[in-house]
């Protein structure tokens, strides 16, 4: 798959080093990169996900590649469930959310893991839902983690994945281009100082499979019931399945 050749720094390193390696670098400023490079919409898209789980009363739920902890937190407030867990193979990021979560008084809700999440460690059918907001383009390996997904959720658990994706409508699609590939990089540069990180960002976009193929893929897992929907003018799309 042309995703998993696409890497942070260069061809030396796999993959997941290369992007735990780019998290780490730019934990600090994470957050006001997502915020300021969606105008904030990020925190709509976001919530579009999670109602998506409302009618299931999901009471442990994974939260894969939580990076800093802002998707977790949203589920726990809206949701409300017994437990959350956040993984993700970015120490430096879940260092963030942990700070958040404890900040917050949650620390008995919401908890961080390091893992892998093509080799998760959780028992087979341990989750009500399975979660993850903008991470399909970071994986190594796509197929394994959503084999991963699925292995560790209850039959008749629910899975809400939201990742960037590219409109495919005039003129969104060609505004975006400009977008991705002249603004989003520099204020990236900006913010982050790490120079590569974002323009890794725009060239993974491009190259992760979307709509239908990303459906294809989820279904292969073995998920029932999978859909997807274009929000904001094509430019985020929400997966959803079922085991």
């Amino acid at each position: 798959m042309k995703i998993e050749q696409i890497k942070p720094y260069g061809s030396e390193g796999s993959k997941r080093m290369q992007v735990e390696k780019m998290f780490n670098n730019i934990a600090h400023s994470y957050d006001a990169l997502n915020h300021t490079l969606s105008l904030g919409v990020d925190r709509v898209w976001r919530r579009n996900a999670i109602d998506h789980l409302k009618p299931f009363h999901p009471q442990r739920i994974l939260d894969v590649a939580t990076g800093t902890g802002d998707f977790a937190l949203l589920a726990y407030e809206r949701l409300q469930p017994r437990q959350i867990v956040g993984c993700d193979i970015s120490e430096g990021m879940m260092e963030v959310g942990r700070k958040k979560v404890e900040k917050a008084g949650l620390c008995q809700h919401i908890t961080f893991q390091h893992e892998d999440c093509a080799r998760l460690s959780f028992d087979e059918g341990e989750f009500d839902a399975v979660i993850s907001a903008f991470a399909l383009r970071n994986f190594e390996n796509i197929d394994a983690c959503m084999a991963e997904m699925y292995r560790v959720l209850r039959l008749g658990g629910q899975l809400s994945v939201i990742d960037l994706c590219t409109p495919v409508g005039f003129p969104m699609r060609q505004l975006f281009y400009l977008y991705k590939k002249g603004i989003m990089p520099l204020i990236g540069r900006i913010i982050s100082h790490d120079d590569l990180a974002y323009t890794y960002l725009p060239q993974s976009m491009d190259a992760v499979p979307q709509g239908e193929q990303m459906q294809a893929i989820i279904t292969r897992a073995g998920f029932q019931k999978t859909s997807y929907k274009r929000l904001a003018f094509g430019m985020c799309i929400l997966y959803t399945g079922e085991k």
